[in-house]
């Protein structure tokens, strides 16, 4: 006697039906949709054995019901997204939410690389150069007037050019004689130093540190051979009239230089006489 194969649930044989395993047990259909069908989140009916149950975060479609929500077109076996739990396919989920391209005006897709800057979106290949028209990318670039420039762009069109190594100054800078320096190309003409920071005074349109230009251009002591007159003053401010110097015939000499040869006094305010390149006070005088 063959042995019988019985539904789990209601008994009745299944010799000849259809029927279905649930945990290892046979179920005839009636009882397995009764038992086991997902009830479908568009129409409400159940998702008996013989049809395609479509699940998503616990939710079950019929294939038919799993449908755009904005469209109405089937979206099984398609990309789609979500919002609000509600299904969009990724047209109408663009068309809705997606940002649109600051350049050519059109929707970003979902999945597309675009930029973004300041609030804005561009499509990877609308982010270009305004200049060279050349995708930026992940490169640096420099907006300017509600366009974007690549580097190299932006210092050949806007940049001011160092006036002495004629390259662009991106940072920074000097100006003299209205004229635009790089802080490493603005030197004194003598010893080469950088000025920036530093006072400095021009010659012939050429500047100098003040230290060179008093070596270079000032009158010198007769008797030192140092700086005098206003460079005095200048390196080392007293306050004293320390730029006062005395003069006689083409020499000068500092107010502390201007002495006998002979006997160091000071000649200041008083007589002197003169034995060819030598000042001589009048007693020291006496034995010319």
């Amino acid at each position: 006697m063959a042995e019988r194969y019985d539904c789990h649930y209601c008994k009745e044989s299944l010799f000849g039906k259809k029927y279905v395993l649930q945990e290892e047990n046979p179920y005839c259909v009636k009882c397995y949709n009764s038992l086991y069908s997902n009830t479908c989140e568009e129409c409400k009916k159940p998702i008996n054995c013989d049809s395609r149950d479509l699940s998503y975060k616990d939710r079950h479609w019929h294939s038919d019901c799993f449908q755009c929500f904005k469209c109405k077109r089937s979206i099984a076996d398609k990309p789609f997204s979500t919002k609000d739990e509600q299904l969009l396919c990724t047209e109408c989920y663009a068309n809705e939410y997606s940002s649109k391209c600051h350049e050519c005006k059109k929707t970003i897709m979902p999945g597309t690389r675009k930029m973004e800057h300041k609030g804005n979106s561009w499509h990877e290949t609308c982010f270009t150069c305004q200049r060279c028209q050349q995708p930026i990318g992940t490169k640096s670039f420099i907006p300017k007037d509600d366009r974007n420039y690549c580097v190299p762009c932006y210092e050949k069109q806007f940049a001011l050019q160092c006036v002495q190594c004629k390259k662009p100054i991106t940072t920074g800078g000097v100006t003299y004689h209205e004229q635009p320096w790089h802080k490493d190309c603005f030197l004194c003409t003598g010893c080469k130093e950088q000025l920036t920071g530093q006072r400095f005074t021009s010659r012939d349109d050429f500047p100098y540190c003040l230290s060179c230009f008093c070596n270079f251009y000032s009158k010198k002591c007769a008797s030192c051979t140092s700086p005098i007159s206003e460079c005095k003053s200048i390196l080392k401010p007293t306050g004293l009239g320390g730029s006062k110097y005395i003069s006689f015939e083409e020499r000068q000499w500092h107010h502390d230089c201007f002495n006998c040869t002979k006997c160091t006094v000071s000649l200041v305010g008083r007589g002197f006489l003169t034995e060819r390149d030598n000042i001589l006070c009048p007693d020291c005088g006496k034995d010319i």
